[in-house]
């Protein structure tokens, strides 16, 4: 036995000119008042952007840290072997009180070649959203790269979107290459690809806080784009209560809903893969064979592979998102 267990980090909070208060007031996210946060990176492994652990032995030792020493116990085999010490995936909430920039990612190969990075395909699953909250996600039918630049170049990016509207429970897959914005008004979960590469299109010709407008990445974009980018609107699954239901399976990663009143035991020994649970609503206590971690709205755990077994008991409700990699 190596004696790891379920690992609690210190949230990575991130300032963003579009950001709210949502973060603080709903998700118990520890920010000075009158501070507006974008984003909170769960769990992150990027360089400069390591979380750091906050319970346990292990309290004050960075992620990658851990996944140097306990290899394939706390990753997965196959995952160790194709990744390394790289943890392959970042886990967000972000809250968009302002429009975020219209923007996309490039995949594996151009992240490679132009930045030594990987692509960033992510999913976003709504929260919280206002009234009227949308969503641009790829475009309109019948747009072509002409049709594109053309509106880059006299503003008008936004009137060839595909604009969704979007509630609570929505889910969406952005694959490399798709171009997409978040509105105002929405609250989301981001699992993504452990990437930060984003080329940024349009910025609905906003300033930044020191009165300087934020860079564009218009030809990195143009050549990242894929206008025929198969993604978007996820169907609702019906989540039932006291099931696992699976929102999104790819290469990059699965993510499940589990909504549950009754305590629920899981069993991971099949399944060769670290797991993450970000509990978006109630709260529970997470069990295994040397303990108990009680977690709640907001708060995230990463399960490591060689934890097997747990038991979920909710407290009395709770809804989690359930996050791992299939190894291919």
């Amino acid at each position: 036995m190596t004696g790891l267990y379920p690992l609690r980090f210190e949230p990575i909070l991130k300032k963003r000119v579009w950001g709210g208060t949502a973060l603080k007031s709903s998700y118990g996210k520890l920010v000075a008042d009158g501070v507006t946060v974008g984003e909170s990176w769960e769990i992150s492994g990027l360089e400069g952007d390591e979380s750091v652990v906050t319970n346990g032995f292990l309290e004050g030792n960075r992620l990658n840290e851990l996944v140097e020493v306990y290899m394939s116990d706390l990753m997965g085999e196959l995952i160790f072997d194709k990744f390394g010490e790289e943890f392959p995936l970042l886990v967000k909430l972000i809250d968009s009180a302002e429009y975020l920039s219209v923007q996309v990612h490039p995949d594996d190969k151009m992240a490679a070649a132009a930045h030594h990075a990987y692509g960033k395909t992510e999913m976003w699953h709504i929260l919280e959203a206002a009234p009227g909250a949308e969503i641009f996600c790829g475009f309109k039918k019948g747009i072509d790269k002409e049709t594109y630049l053309t509106a880059v170049d006299n503003g008008a990016l936004p009137e060839i979107l595909n604009a969704e509207k979007v509630a609570a429970g929505d889910t969406f897959l952005i694959p490399a290459g798709m171009i997409h914005a978040i509105g105002p008004g929405i609250v989301l979960a981001e699992i993504q690809q452990a990437s930060d590469v984003t080329y940024r299109i349009f910025d609905w010709n906003r300033d930044a806080s020191g009165g300087e407008k934020r860079e564009l990445h218009t030809e990195l974009a143009a050549e990242a784009l894929k206008f025929d980018a198969d993604g978007g609107r996820i169907p609702t699954p019906d989540a039932g209560m006291n099931n696992t239901t699976q929102l999104v399976s790819g290469n990059y990663f699965t993510t499940n809903i589990l909504k549950f009143d009754s305590a629920i035991t899981k069993d991971y020994n099949l399944l060769d893969s670290f797991v993450i649970h970000l509990c978006t609503k109630g709260r529970y206590e997470l069990e295994w064979n040397q303990g108990v971690e009680t977690v709640e709205t907001g708060q995230t755990v990463l399960i490591p592979a060689i934890v097997r077994d747990i038991i979920l008991k909710p407290q009395p409700e709770a809804t989690v998102l359930e996050i791992y990699i299939k190894p291919q």
